[in-house]
């Protein structure tokens, strides 16, 4: 595991893409999840989480991953658990105090930051770990808030139309519709 970590950091901008692509993926299938309930898709992708991510990263399942500001470096190996930054006993070679054998989770993160795109996410400070997330989908739970983010920017550009065009919006109503239509007031013509 540990030499995967290793390489892990060494690639980081490559796995920074794969990931992106897989966040993609699941913002799209956000309309698919909500219709099965997130509650049931929750154990079956928290089960592929824990797996992809255990091999890759040493994944300890906070439910809050942080691998994308920390150069795809877990900062949860780190033996204090660490969310920002190394502690002050760094030995010579970047070695943890703790397990001399072993590099410095956070000196990884930073080379690994480095090779990333958003490289200066490193430098945010990271709130605590909430333990009552430890074992659920972080990659379900991110990708829910984005999709929500984005569904809230349709409105609100929708929204915006309106209120820029107040006199036409009073004219004809339906040209900027402020909510989701009706199944029955959609495609009415059609039906007939």
């Amino acid at each position: 595991m540990y030499r995967v970590r290793l390489f892990s950091a060494r690639h980081a901008r490559t796995l920074e893409w794969v990931y992106q692509r897989l966040e993609k993926t699941m913002i799209a299938l956000d309309p698919l999840f909500a219709r099965i309930g997130y509650d049931r898709v929750e154990g079956p992708i928290a089960v592929l989480e824990r797996w992809i991510k255990g091999v890759m990263f040493d994944c300890k399942m906070c439910g809050q991953c942080v691998l994308g500001s920390t150069g795809m470096s877990c900062p949860m190996n780190c033996p204090k658990q660490l969310r920002n930054g190394p502690c002050g006993g760094v030995r010579p070679g970047q070695y943890c105090e703790v397990k001399p054998w072993m590099k410095c989770v956070w000196c990884q993160a930073w080379e690994g930051s480095t090779r990333m795109r958003g490289s200066a996410k490193i430098h945010e400070v990271m709130p605590p770990v909430d333990r009552s997330l430890e074992g659920s989908s972080a990659w379900l739970r991110v990708s829910r808030e984005k999709a929500a983010h984005l569904r809230v920017s349709k409105d609100a550009a929708k929204t915006a139309v309106a209120v820029a065009y107040p006199g036409a919006r009073a004219n004809e109503p339906s040209a900027v519709p402020l909510a989701p239509e009706p199944a029955k007031a959609v495609n009415r013509r059609a039906r007939k």
